[in-house]
């Protein structure tokens, strides 16, 4: 049996206006928030910042959702929301796994209502699970990312 392989990444859910911002990722066939793979010498909440920025267009800052301590050092790192591990089957990388820091998000300005390959999904879409047109189709989000989006929304509501 081969070596299990993990691979450390950066999800976040970029909340603003009762919406979060999801996309059609084409490789998995669903809809997704931004993320992606942590670079080197950068920690999970800069590569969520940097991600978020480089799929959207839109500055983000994180939303602090974990306890911060009063000393000075050593310097903390904000808390993800959650860690997750994600089975990957990549046909150019091969199986591998993700594990998946979860970062709520949110706009630094207001952001523009239209972002290219972008959608804002409504409170009621994630709680329904009401499938969404996609290049492909009709398509339900996954039951993490409508649940972490609804979370995301609700904590969205003590940043105003």
């Amino acid at each position: 049996m081969p070596p299990l392989i993990r691979h450390f990444t950066s999800t976040g859910y970029v909340a603003h206006a009762d919406r979060v911002l999801l996309h059609w990722h084409r490789k998995l066939r669903m809809w997704m928030p931004p993320g992606g793979h942590i670079e080197a010498n950068e920690d999970p909440s800069e590569a969520i910042v940097r991600e978020a920025l480089e799929e959207t267009g839109i500055k983000v800052e994180v939303w602090p959702t974990g306890r911060t301590f009063k000393f000075s050092y050593p310097s903390q790192i904000a808390p993800p929301l959650a860690i997750l591990e994600e089975d990957i089957d990549d046909p150019v990388t091969g199986p591998h796994r993700h594990i998946d820091f979860i970062y709520l998000l949110r706009p630094v300005e207001t952001p523009p209502e239209v972002v290219d390959g972008w959608r804002w999904v409504t409170r009621r879409h994630l709680a329904s699970r009401e499938p969404l047109e996609s290049p492909e189709g009709a398509a339900t989000p996954p039951e993490d990312v409508a649940e972490l989006g609804l979370v995301a929304l609700d904590e969205a509501r003590a940043w105003r």
